[in-house]
């Protein structure tokens, strides 16, 4: 499903060359959860950025099905992303003029906005998928209307919009109180148990990594 092979990101830091990932290699099965964890400046969100295909590598590939996401053109890969690939980030993201009907709405209305058709549907698949994560009664609310945990919600619902194969979740709970946690956390493995999403999911906390079948390591840009 999701294949990293041999990952290498330099970021440069003045005259300094900062190696964050080191030859990374990390396969992902359709319908696996894995919890990537490490220290705090380990790269593991540079990690999930470069296989959601948000930020390139300096080498190494990534794969999503047969597809080798960096050999796609920008416009290929932006699509591709879209239709295949839901983000859930410790910040919501969600657009604030927006209502939260409407931040659920948009990926869907990305490709028929490039291709100038009407999208039919969307408005109503958004609707159903937040009544069903229990925000039916706070559809045409702001995000400054909502709690962190109802924007979450929301931000949940945006990534499941376009029926994505993959969730790359960062620090989705590192927002909320305990209690609020656990709840998106049911939300986003009760998807993996009915849909067979596949996700992986980037946290700090060694007991929430446990809740995935598989936990990933990185230390020192490496995965053990």
């Amino acid at each position: 499903m999701l294949r990293a092979e041999g990952i290498h990101k330099i970021y440069r830091d003045g005259k300094k060359d900062l190696r964050v990932l080191k030859g990374i290699d990390l396969e992902v099965g359709k319908g696996e959860t894995v919890s990537v964890v490490g220290p705090s400046g380990a790269g593991k969100s540079t990690l999930l950025h470069i296989l959601g295909g948000l930020d390139r590598p300096n080498s190494g590939k990534v794969f999503l099905g047969d597809s080798d996401f960096y050999a796609l053109s920008e416009n290929d890969r932006a699509r591709h992303r879209n239709q295949k690939i839901g983000f859930v980030f410790q910040f919501y993201h969600l657009l604030p003029e927006f209502t939260a009907l409407e931040n659920a709405m948009m990926p869907a209305l990305v490709p028929c906005q490039v291709s100038g058709v009407r999208c039919q549907g969307a408005r109503g698949k958004a609707e159903r998928l937040l009544k069903n994560i229990g925000l039916g009664n706070r559809l045409s609310h702001r995000p400054g209307e909502l709690s962190g945990g109802e924007q979450q919600r929301v931000a949940i619902a945006r990534a499941l919009i376009n029926n994505p194969e993959v969730l790359l979740c960062d620090e989705p709970t590192g927002n909320l109180d305990s209690k609020m946690g656990e709840e998106i956390l049911d939300i986003l493995f009760g998807l993996n148990k009915e849909h067979r999403t596949t996700i992986v999911l980037v946290t700090h906390d060694k007991g929430i990594a446990k809740r995935a079948a598989r936990t990933a390591e990185i230390r020192d840009g490496r995965i053990f």
